[in-house]
């Protein structure tokens, strides 16, 4: 049997050297946010000859006053737009401009005003927090029975840690990405962030689980041996389960296409976030608090 709790001192460290660095990036950098909440107009066109760089692109809109404009190339002839919110009659002039510069079809427009924008940012952040506290308050209460040796509502408040560890981690990689490469934080990226809250409390939940049952099978004395026997139990599970969803992502990843590239990007990032905290971090850091309660009953 692994002594996976014996090394717990290693797995903090860990976490918290990803916990720190993922922090400054969002103190430094912050997150670039897109248009769906920020405002703004959104241009996905299909040149039909050679694509223009993207210095010629932004050059030959600069007589319009468009701001801040980001050009994202996809695929092999097309381009993503970006700029401050524009109406329908100096979109068209837009359209002709580049039309001048290479020939080029129009797949989709979209604007965005920014309190629109703004309510769904404040919409996204309340659904994230909603979530995280009714999966602490569904744990605290289907382990309501197990009260010893440590309450309930420390096995929802552990979870909750590795939430955060898990949330944190895929913000700060984006923070970066969005830095150095203009990455934006979109729907489906908010989307996987909530797909990565559900997966990662999965995983925890079945750990917890089988502590409970050897709780209350075995009766084990000493708490740290229940959750390493409960680690081992569960752990070949936890990876085969880990390993058949990042091989999905993987292939969404580079196969999917652009619109699903930084969706699978951010479901690889949490998920194999979430499989580390919920081996290395919820159980042992049950044990943690066991002996931290026991050394102050001591005192």
């Amino acid at each position: 049997m692994f002594p996976f709790t014996k090394f717990s001192k290693v797995y903090y460290i860990i976490s918290g050297l990803l916990i720190v660095g993922a922090l400054a990036s969002l103190v430094l950098f912050g997150l670039k946010f897109g248009i769906e909440f920020t405002g703004g107009s959104n241009m996905e066109l299909d040149f039909l000859n050679q694509r223009p760089d993207n210095t010629a692109i932004s050059k030959s809109l600069m007589e319009f006053e468009l701001g801040d404009i980001v050009v994202q190339p996809t695929g092999e002839k097309g381009v993503l737009l970006q700029f401050r919110g524009i109406d329908e009659a100096l979109h068209q002039k837009v359209l002709s401009k580049l039309q001048a510069l290479s020939p080029v079809q129009e797949k989709s427009f979209q604007y965005i005003g920014p309190s629109v924008g703004q309510d769904l940012k404040n919409k996204t952040l309340l659904a994230i927090l909603l979530s995280l506290l009714a999966i602490t308050l569904y744990i605290a209460f289907a382990f309501r029975k197990v009260s010893r040796p440590l309450a309930s509502w420390k096995y929802g408040m552990t979870s909750l840690i590795a939430l955060f560890h898990d949330i944190l981690i895929p913000l700060g990689a984006f923070s970066l990405l969005g830095y150095f490469y203009n990455i934006e934080i979109t729907i489906p990226i908010v989307a996987a962030l909530l797909t990565i809250l559900g997966f990662s409390v999965h995983d925890t939940i079945v750990i917890f689980d089988r502590i409970r049952e050897n709780i209350l099978r075995h009766n084990m004395n000493s708490f740290d041996q229940t959750v390493d026997l409960s680690l081992n139990q569960t752990v070949g599970r936890s990876i085969s389960t880990v390993l058949t969803v990042l091989l999905v992502m993987f292939s969404l990843f580079f196969f999917g296409g652009q619109t699903l590239k930084y969706f699978s990007l951010a479901l690889i990032i949490g998920i194999a976030s979430g499989a580390y905290s919920s081996i290395f971090i919820a159980g042992p850091l049950l044990v943690t608090w066991q002996n931290w309660n026991d050394s102050r009953a001591k005192r």
